[in-house]
């Protein structure tokens, strides 16, 4: 079952029409695609592919692979598929990237359009000194003369975007899209939940399509705990495992670094510091420079607190990449306990400690889902985040404003993530004098809630939004 990615495909649909019209200067066009390990991107290219129903190749790079290896395997795939003549291609041979391309462009149809998908192009670019340019010289002098809609994938983000910039070989020469997870709309409609208990498998399920499709649609979230910490298969255990091994060694300062931020919740830069105090405590210029390398693949995201003031010193990290946040948080951790068939532990672990956890992994996801909605009374809002002073007393969840920093801030409000008390008067009272230290905090400045069980009748804020209302920020 293939759920979600309308917008996705619809993109890739007019790219390979446009290709099909041959109504271009080029006839051949590329898509770039690019998201974080184990997010669908292949899944999607495959699909897309598939629902062409035009000759298609794919190509899987592996990372580390010697050159050689790597060219024998890509000539391997495009005999394996149904490209016309495929066949030729077990006859054939390459010494360099561009000659594999060019074998690759010698079998594409002249008259009609195809796909090939390049996967995971930063692991095969890496290994070929002046890959990009090698790309860059096949597609202009062959790829591009074929009717050809060429999709390359990539799950490291920073590479990527590299190969994309105005210094690099290849930079204007394909259109980009940004795959993330899937959303809490999509997960909702995967597992047949609503409400606070879809957000709970989103939250779960990191949104990764390989771990939701194990969620038994209309299932609890205690009962997919149980199923999938009993099984040292499931997707649940894998998915995050298999994130981590593949780009961080066990004992990597990088690592470390995302094991102090999602499994011990350390949020500040001194407090990571100080969580990896010990015999071999980096430097903190090397600590830096690791958090920035996170930063920069999206691994983990650093937030400031918003208003009409800027406040650097003040950032808050927090794990970005959806498939790791409930892994880093519970099961990391009690891998050797279910490895040594003691699941029982880790989920009465989870069962304790998950209620506080999701109070505050739910805030960025809110704020995301707020951000998306249409906002008739407040038209310029732009950003969506949180304040919160030094001292972290008070926090304010929900900062709404047409800036970053703010040059009017909208509406304030709270998050009580909670299905069996709404807000009430206790919680607009505190939510009002704590947002009179928002710097750029007016009387005219409206404030607003968030709560899963909606809000009593005697509370004057200008809108209260239920965990139903946040899921149709996502539905289209």
């Amino acid at each position: 079952m293939f759920i979600g990615r309308r917008r996705e495909l619809a993109a890739l649909q007019a790219e390979f029409d446009a290709v099909s019209r041959g109504k271009r200067l080029d006839r051949g066009i590329a898509v770039m695609i690019r998201g974080r390990r184990r997010v669908g991107k292949s899944r999607l290219a495959s699909e897309f592919a598939t629902r062409t129903g035009a000759p298609y190749v794919h190509f899987q790079a592996s990372r580390g692979a010697p050159l050689t290896q790597e060219l024998a395997t890509f000539h391997r795939a495009i005999a394996r598929s149904s490209l016309p003549g495929a066949g030729l291609a077990s006859r054939l041979t390459a010494a360099t990237l561009t000659e594999a391309l060019t074998n690759l462009a010698d079998l594409l149809p002249e008259d009609n359009p195809s796909v090939v998908v390049l996967d995971e192009i930063p692991w095969l670019l890496e290994a070929i000194p002046g890959g990009a340019g090698e790309l860059q010289r096949a597609w202009d002098l062959e790829l591009s003369r074929k009717p050809v809609l060429l999709i390359l994938l990539g799950s490291d983000i920073s590479m990527m975007e590299r190969i994309t910039q105005a210094d690099q070989p290849f930079y204007g020469r394909a259109t980009e899209m940004i795959l993330r997870e899937l959303n809490p709309h999509d997960i909702a409609t995967m597992t047949q939940t609503a409400g606070i208990e879809a957000f709970d498998a989103y939250l779960v399920t990191g949104g990764q399509p390989l771990v939701a499709q194990e969620w038994e649609p209309g299932s609890t979230l205690d009962a997919f705990l149980q199923d999938s910490l009993e099984r040292q298969t499931s997707a649940l255990l894998v998915n995050g495992t298999r994130i981590l091994d593949s780009e961080f060694s066990e004992g990597s300062l990088a690592r470390q670094v995302l094991t102090a931020i999602g499994g011990q919740g350390e949020r500040t830069f001194t407090n990571v510091q100080r969580a990896l105090e010990g015999p071999s405590t980096p430097h903190p210029q090397t600590l830096t420079s690791t958090i920035n390398r996170l930063l920069d693949r999206r691994v983990i995201a650093a937030d400031e607190p918003l208003s009409i003031r800027t406040a650097p010193k003040d950032r808050r990290f927090r794990v970005a990449d959806p498939g790791l946040r409930f892994h880093l948080a519970f099961l990391e951790k009690g891998l050797a306990d279910i490895e040594a068939g003691r699941p029982k532990g880790v989920l009465q672990q989870i069962r304790t400690s998950y209620s506080t956890w999701r109070g505050r992994a739910i805030e960025a996801v809110v704020r995301d889902s707020v951000q998306r909605l249409h906002h008739e009374d407040w038209p310029n809002v732009r950003h969506v985040g949180g304040w919160w002073p030094r001292t972290n007393n008070p926090e304010i969840d929900l900062v709404a404003t047409d800036s970053r920093p703010a040059k009017e801030i909208s509406f304030v409000g709270t998050i009580k993530w909670r299905d069996n008390k709404p807000l009430n008067r206790h919680d607009s009272d505190q939510l009002r004098r704590d947002a009179a230290l928002v710097p750029g905090f007016t009387d005219s400045t409206a404030l607003v809630g968030v709560c899963p069980a909606g809000g009593t009748t005697d509370l004057d804020l200008a809108a209260i939004w239920s965990a139903d209302d946040l899921l149709t920020a996502w539905e289209s």
